[in-house]
């Protein structure tokens, strides 16, 4: 577990809290970001990747589903995979996914860990 220096105060927050009530577009935010870790706190309502739009990451991405239920489709096999409640993945770097469909009665939340 990484050692928080001496000077560096605890971060206490709710990963549930500071939802807005409409979402016009998908929320990413930034939890933390040190040697080479990216945490970010994802949240959809019914937005989706468009059609011809990929992500193609140099890093590896965990991602744990929440709240909500989505679906990823990769490219490369062509595969998708529902996620519901409590599902995780782990996607290599260069690995082309995109989100083809999250629930648009509920906020989908996703915390998303990007390493090398």
């Amino acid at each position: 577990m990484p050692k928080l220096a001496a000077n560096e105060k605890v971060l206490v927050a709710n990963f549930m809290s500071d939802i807005p009530t409409s979402i016009p577009q998908e929320m990413f935010d930034l939890i933390v970001a040190k040697n080479g870790v990216k945490i970010e706190r994802i949240v959809s309502k019914g937005q989706c990747s468009a059609r011809d739009e990929w992500y193609d990451q140099t890093q590896f991405e965990w991602v744990l589903l929440i709240a909500g239920a989505a679906v990823l489709e990769f490219q490369e096999p062509a595969e998708k995979v529902t996620l519901q409640v409590g599902d995780y993945l782990l996607i290599p770097p260069h690995k082309r996914h995109r989100v083809d469909w999250t629930d648009p009665d509920q906020e989908t939340l996703w915390l998303a860990v990007f390493f090398s």
